[in-house]
């Protein structure tokens, strides 16, 4: 018998705005229907532990409300299982929303298309991507925007982002080609020098940047985008058009595609949705319709 459904809760996603999202998104499902129970965990293992026993206990629904660090989280706990899964986008980049067409940045709604699409029983099949035990939904990050990520994280000043606008200016100024081998379906491997690699499950990271404009959610297959060897001033030049992706275009960008990615490179730290997962080597694996999404009608 279904206990309602699970709000996994992030209250520190957004810089705080999860924790705000939570309450009209709660409101809304009730309002429709459904009796709802939040999970705020101690930590992320425990945020894990307690949403797996609520799928055990047979929730209706898990429904993540933050950001895509939290979306990961969740992705542990329902790929695979055939609940249902919704997404009140409510972090920093929403990413995993974003590739999904759901909405981001108004929480009520957000819960409504899961209250509409559960009470139809309507869900979408949606791939999700596999590194070990952890589960992404957007991109894995590697290289030249990791190491940015690593530094940020380092510092202990200034705070925000302002932080991060820091550490790009060092990397910038020690930046350097890295040394990858790069393997596609168990094919041979590639050496090459590369500033970066990254493999979407989606299309974007860091809340818009289109890093990997031709990845789909739905086609079992992860898309790989490598910026090769550049010096400081042209990647300023073409990083901004990440955002519209349109630096494919640029000759020293390549792109393949594999359902699974081996990535190898000497002091490189792997990010996926913004969390990091330990260095490289690294593989990720597309799993096909690993999840249930909530989805809108015309998804």
């Amino acid at each position: 018998m279904s206990e309602g459904i699970t709000l996994l809760v992030n209250p520190a996603a957004g810089r705080g705005r999860a924790a705000g999202a939570a309450l009209p998104a709660a409101r809304v499902l009730r309002d429709a229907g459904f009796a709802v129970r939040a999970v705020v965990g101690e930590d992320p293992a425990d945020a894990v532990r307690r949403a797996r026993a609520a799928v055990d206990r047979g929730t209706a629904a898990v429904v993540a409300v933050g950001g895509d660090g939290l979306v990961s989280l969740a992705l542990r706990v329902v790929a695979g299982t055939g609940t249902p899964f919704g997404i009140v986008a409510a972090g920093t980049g929403n990413d995993t929303a974003r590739a999904c067409g759901l909405p981001t940045g108004d929480p009520a709604a957000a819960a409504a298309l899961v209250a509409v699409a559960l009470t139809a029983g309507r869900t979408r099949r949606v791939d999700a991507a596999r590194v070990g035990d952890a589960w992404f939904g957007s991109v894995l990050a590697s290289g030249f925007d990791s190491r940015v990520a690593d530094r940020g994280n380092r510092m202990r000043w200034p705070r925000g982002p302002r932080r991060y606008d820091l550490a790009v200016i060092a990397e910038l100024a020690g930046l350097r080609p890295v040394p990858y081998r790069i393997r596609l379906d168990g094919g041979p491997w590639r050496r090459l020098d590369a500033t970066l690699v990254a493999v979407g499950n989606g299309a974007s990271y860091g809340g818009g940047m289109r890093i990997c404009p031709g990845a789909r959610v739905d086609d079992g297959l992860l898309s790989v985008t490598v910026v090769g060897e550049v010096g400081r001033a042209t990647l300023l030049r073409v990083f901004p058009r990440v955002y519209r992706g349109t630096h494919l275009t640029h000759p020293a960008v390549s792109v393949f595609e594999a359902a699974r990615v081996e990535l190898d490179a000497p002091g490189v730290t792997g990010y996926a949705d913004g969390e990091p997962l330990g260095p490289l080597p690294l593989t990720a694996e597309c799993v096909p319709g690993a999840v249930r999404l909530l989805a809108p009608a015309d998804a």
